[in-house]
């Protein structure tokens, strides 16, 4: 049986640009991996102002079903909302979940709700709302946070292709079920991470068994800063290493 293709999902004021280093480490592996932009982010043209959860999970689904399935969803930060809620809708076109970094939801609670179950919230100090108060954009102090570990052309690649990050999205509530709690589900901890506090990360996956907890030494984007070593860890999650003889 061929192996599954690896279907990766940005966070929050990114787009598909952001897993330009970690693609090639992929396929380089032989892996299949592709990466999609959702609604209002990176080349798509819809207005931050017409965005919901529902059109991100079904931005997802529609990839699936453009390009075949099932996948293994990886989920970023804010990305984890959207792979439970396509999970949630279509379960059999999934083959497993990674939360890299990720919000892993809770039933009956949106991402902020989630977020404000935490003792520090750094994330308050890094954005600012649009004029409209519908979105928000990463400022300066965001920008040092998000690629602190990174190469130094990170930071002039991301700055011109972060958006605005609508927050009616991360207002709504998921009603999760075991729909998506019965696949196999993978966390990635990044020890680093000064926008999603690792002790928070750690928390969302308490009762996970310690086989499906994986950890990096990274800041948020080790998409960036370490692609071989998140490679690495994805890789056995579609292709178990092989006995010898």
């Amino acid at each position: 049986m061929a192996d599954p293709a690896f279907l990766l999902v940005h966070g929050s004021a990114h787009g598909a640009w952001c897993w330009r280093d970690l693609l090639s480490a992929l396929h380089a592996r032989g892996l299949k991996a592709r990466a999609l932009d959702l609604p209002s982010h990176g080349e798509s043209l819809t207005d931050y102002t017409e965005v919901t959860l529902e059109r991100y999970r079904d931005a997802i689904l529609a990839d699936i079903a453009k390009h075949g399935g099932p996948v293994v969803l990886v989920g970023h930060s804010a990305g984890g909302f959207a792979i439970a809620a396509a999970a949630e809708k279509a379960p059999d076109k999934i083959a497993a979940l990674v939360y890299l970094c990720a919000y892993v939801p809770q039933d009956g609670m949106s991402l902020a709700d989630l977020r404000r179950t935490a003792e520090d919230q750094p994330i308050l100090k890094l954005i600012e709302r649009t004029d409209d108060g519908r979105a928000f954009r990463f400022n300066a102090e965001g920008m040092e946070a998000l690629f602190h570990d990174c190469p130094a052309e990170v930071a002039d690649y991301a700055k011109t292709r972060l958006g605005a990050q609508a927050i009616k999205p991360q207002d709504t509530p998921l009603h999760i079920t075991d729909a998506s709690r019965n696949l196999p589900r993978h966390y990635v901890i990044c020890e680093n991470d000064r926008v999603v506090p690792p002790e928070e990360q750690r928390k969302m996956v308490a009762d996970w068994p310690e086989d499906c907890v994986h950890s990096l030494p990274s800041g948020h984007s080790p998409y960036f800063s370490m692609p071989e070593r998140l490679a690495d860890v994805l890789q056995p999650l579609v292709r178990p290493k092989q006995q010898d003889g």
